[in-house]
This record gives C-alpha cells, sequence and structure tokens, in this order.
C-alpha cells in the first residue's frame, strides 16, 4: 500500500504548485557550467523551448541532437550520477545539443498553458530546432539520436521531408510503427473517456498532490501489486500513467536514480491521447490536423511517405520493453519489404526494456556502443 499514515480529519492538504510561465527548470549535470549553453530559443508558433549545447572547445566535431520522449526532458541524457549518454558522445568526440521539446517536464505545458499534438512537434519544435543548430555548426555533419515520442515525431518530421541530410538517425524504443500491448490500448482508450471530464493530466509525484485528492484512486490502482513502495515508481514502472504497461526494468536503476523519477519524468496530459490512440490503431505516425492548411506540410500518414527518409536509421529497443513492445523490430520488418532501399539496421539490447536504455546504471557499457559504432561508421 502507498498510505503509510492517516492524516488528521481537520488538515487541509498544501495547494498543489503549477508552473504558469515558460520558464525552464535547470538541468541537472557534473559538466562545468561555462561548457554549457542555454540558448533562447521559440518556435515560429510563439512555444518556448529549451535548447541547449555543450560546448567542446573542438569546432570541428560532429553535432548530435538528442530528443527526449514525452514528459521527460533533456536531464535524462545528463544523469550526474551515472556515465551518461552526453558524456560518452564528448569523450568520443561529438557536440552534444540537446532540444527541450514541448512535452518535456522541464516545461509546463502538459498541465498548463497551450496544448498541441504532435503535429506541433514534427512541423516546428524538430525542424526549427535542427534549422538553428545547422545555422552554428556549419558544413558540419549533424545526426540525431532519439527516443520514444521524440523518435516518433522525429519519424514524422524526416517522412514530410523537414528535416533532410541528417548524417544517422538512432531510434530508440518506437519509430514509424507504433505497438502497444491490446490491454495498454484498452486502458488509454477508457481512461481517455472516463477521466477527461475530471482531469487533464496524471501526475507522478504523490507528494505534490497530497492524499486527499482526486488522483488518489489512480495511485491506489497502480498500488496494487506492486513490489516497489514508492508511489512515483509504482504509477511509472508498474502502470505507466495508469496504462498497465511497464517503462522500466526495475533492477537496471541506480538507487539515485530511482529516487529521482519524480523529477525525471512529469505529468502525462491526457488530451494528447485521441491523437496517439489513432497513432496506434493505424500501427503508423499519421497526421492529427487533416483539415487545418498549416499542416499541410506533414504526410497524412508518415510510414506511407517513408521513402522520403535519406539518412541511415538504427532502430534500437530492449527486449524487455513493456511498453513498445516489438515496434522496431516491426518497423525493420515493414521497412524492408516497402522500402528495400533505405538503410536501416536493427539492433535489440538484452534484459533492457524502454528508459533504462538511457536511465540504466549499466547502459554506458550494454547500450552506448551501439549508438556509438553506428555514429561512428557514418562521421
Amino acid at each position: 500500500m502507498i498510505f503509510r499514515t492517516t492524516p488528521s480529519r481537520t488538515a487541509r492538504p498544501a495547494l498543489r504548485r503549477v508552473r504558469t510561465t515558460a520558464a525552464l527548470r535547470p538541468l541537472r549535470h557534473r559538466l562545468d557550467p561555462a561548457r554549457v549553453e542555454e540558448i533562447p530559443f521559440r518556435t515560429s508558433d510563439g512555444v518556448r523551448l529549451g535548447l541547449t549545447r555543450v560546448e567542446t572547445g573542438d569546432t570541428g566535431r560532429p553535432a548530435v541532437l538528442l530528443l527526449h520522449g514525452h514528459t521527460a526532458s533533456a536531464d535524462m541524457f545528463l544523469l550526474p550520477e551515472t556515465r551518461n549518454l552526453v558524456d560518452v558522445l564528448l569523450d568520443d568526440g561529438y557536440e552534444p545539443w540537446l532540444l527541450d521539446w514541448r512535452g518535456s517536464c522541464r516545461l509546463p505545458y502538459n498541465e498548463t498553458g497551450r496544448r498541441y499534438t504532435y503535429d506541433d512537434v514534427a512541423l516546428y519544435d524538430i525542424p526549427e530546432a535542427v534549422a538553428h543548430i545547422r545555422g552554428r555548426i556549419g558544413e558540419r555533419p549533424l545526426f540525431a539520436v532519439a527516443h520514444c515520442i521524440g523518435s516518433l515525431t522525429l519519424s514524422l518530421s524526416m517522412a514530410a521531408g523537414l528535416v533532410p541530410g541528417l548524417a544517422g538517425v538512432v531510434s530508440q524504443g518506437v519509430f514509424l510503427t507504433p505497438k502497444l500491448a491490446g490491454r495498454t490500448s484498452l486502458r488509454m482508450s477508457v481512461a481517455g473517456e472516463l477521466l477527461k471530464s475530471r482531469i487533464d493530466h496524471i501526475p507522478v509525484d504523490f507528494r505534490k498532490v497530497g492524499l486527499w485528492s482526486k488522483y488518489t484512486p489512480l495511485f491506489a490502482l497502480a498500488a496494487r501489486k506492486a513490489s516497489c513502495p514508492d508511489p512515483t515508481c509504482q504509477i511509472l514502472h508498474h502502470s505507466a500513467w495508469g496504462s498497465g504497461a511497464s517503462l522500466f526494468v526495475h533492477e537496471n536503476l541506480a538507487e539515485t536514480t530511482h529516487d529521482r523519477l519524480a523529477e525525471l519524468l512529469g505529468p502525462a496530459p491526457l488530451w494528447i491521447l485521441p491523437h496517439l490512440r489513432r497513432i496506434e490503431l493505424a500501427r503508423s505516425v499519421v497526421r492529427w490536423h487533416d483539415t487545418d492548411h498549416r499542416y499541410r506540410a506533414l504526410p497524412p500518414n508518415a510510414l506511407d511517405a517513408a521513402a522520403r527518409i535519406d539518412t541511415p536509421v538504427l532502430l534500437l529497443a530492449g527486449s524487455e520493453n513493456g511498453l513498445w513492445l516489438d515496434s522496431q523490430r516491426l518497423c525493420h520488418e515493414v521497412l524492408a519489404r516497402r522500402q528495400p532501399q533505405l538503410d536501416v539496421s536493427y539492433t535489440e539490447i538484452p534484459g533492457y526494456g524502454h528508459l533504462d536504455t538511457f536511465l540504466g546504471r549499466g547502459a554506458a557499457l550494454d547500450v552506448f556502443g551501439h549508438i556509438l559504432e553506428f555514429l561512428g561508421e557514418r562521421r
């Protein structure tokens, strides 16, 4: 159970603080602060994002853009408690760039402010960040390493021809062919309909919402049969925001990382579910906005437009991915059959789930070598 004490009936829960400004929460890292350049960045549709460059002192290095998953942030690539992906890239001669797109928990948009769809990320966030980086690096090669929804939206940008000429893309978890477990898909549909009139997002930090909140039943449901006593771990590892999926292999996380889960992953907005549901039913990344002329640059179905992808792609996945299952293997098989001219490879990491491919304490040994090998062959 997640409830250890019973508060007084006369006690009143503290009001939950919800950010209403677009101020970025500071990154946590162990780099020299003088090397970390936070770049003011606003998209053409007026949304403030976060773009960070790690200074290397070498203007000849290839650049690597890192894209987090939905409700995560650039923090997932900078864990100070482990040897993280930025460390590895720096040591191997790359210049890391980190984008906090509008689904980042460093920004307030999942809880407050303008709502969005994944079309907005594919049309505005990623292409405009790529354009900004190219304006800074000139003719140097630019790679991308993308996780989860960051990868899914990148695939839509690539199929639209909005980010041509990337030197290579590493896609982790899911790319063009999303596939969820049946119970996860069902829970997403049912929860979206039942809860949309009461809540607009699912939090992950029980300490912020308090015992007597409308979110308590969700935490209680996630706690059923959970082996870990931490409420945040329960709603993420055991439930994935109530979807019934698992986001990581529990044993792969260092204790410090486990204790930071509420910082590394934020609230999941329920209003994004209709687009995610449409994508999952199509088993492809499909455009949400069919009548709005602003989104005509995006293909109605990214898989049907995959011939426009002009860069090598490494599809990466943990063998124990409890969220997207074997989506990456499926993508490799489909592209090999439908677009055999594309340079697409698939690598499965034994014993890893979804998030722990980047957050795991052994990821530098078990996962990052595959990324470096792929990048090194194309730099």
